[in-house]
């Protein structure tokens, strides 16, 4: 195999995996848009997905002997899962729920939540060392980071959890709007 051949192997390996990392970070972002009830998003997403993807498979399916278009077309795959994880993340689109528990500190976090516009609603628990007051938000994703660090800064023993969401109904965010 001459230089040229090898050049033309390299370049095809490399064509194939950009193809593939922008046709998996679509689909990361075609599923985000679906399991948040945009469809018409979804949809669109998914016709350019699956239009890269049968332009990327068509040259996999002219050369299966070839190696280096396999190992382009594996590589493709898993950098655009880090790629389209990475961009969604960066968007952050839609909603998260936090649930908060904190021993002492339930009162001074739901008010500096509050401080920063965020809609808390606090309800009375009972943990394994007795009672806990447990902080419910509902905040836009984009803002995770800065209120989970919030939380933290008051108390760092707080339990939190996160929970994705689809779109709000009435209350506090959609009054806001």
């Amino acid at each position: 195999m001459n230089v040229d051949n090898f050049l033309w192997l390299l370049l095809g390996a490399f064509i194939i995996m950009c193809l593939r990392i922008i046709d998996v970070s679509l689909g990361t972002i075609r599923t985000i848009n679906m399991v948040q009830g945009r469809k018409y998003n979804a949809g669109l997403f998914g016709f350019f997905e699956s239009l890269i993807w049968i332009i990327a498979i068509r040259h996999i399916m002219q050369n299966l002997d070839n190696l280096i278009n396999i190992l382009g077309y594996a590589t493709g795959f898993a950098l655009g899962n880090v790629i389209g994880i990475t961009i969604e993340q960066k968007i952050g689109s839609g909603f998260i729920q936090l649930s908060i528990i904190s021993l002492h500190y339930a009162d001074p976090i739901a008010d500096r939540l509050r401080q920063m516009n965020v809609g808390v609603t606090m309800l009375p628990g009972e943990g394994g060392s007795g009672g806990v007051a447990v902080i419910q938000t509902l905040i836009p994703r984009k803002r995770h980071k800065e209120i989970i660090n919030t939380i933290k800064s008051i108390d760092p023993k707080a339990f939190i959890t996160v929970h994705s969401t689809v779109t709000p109904y009435g209350g506090y965010i959609t009054n806001r709007k």
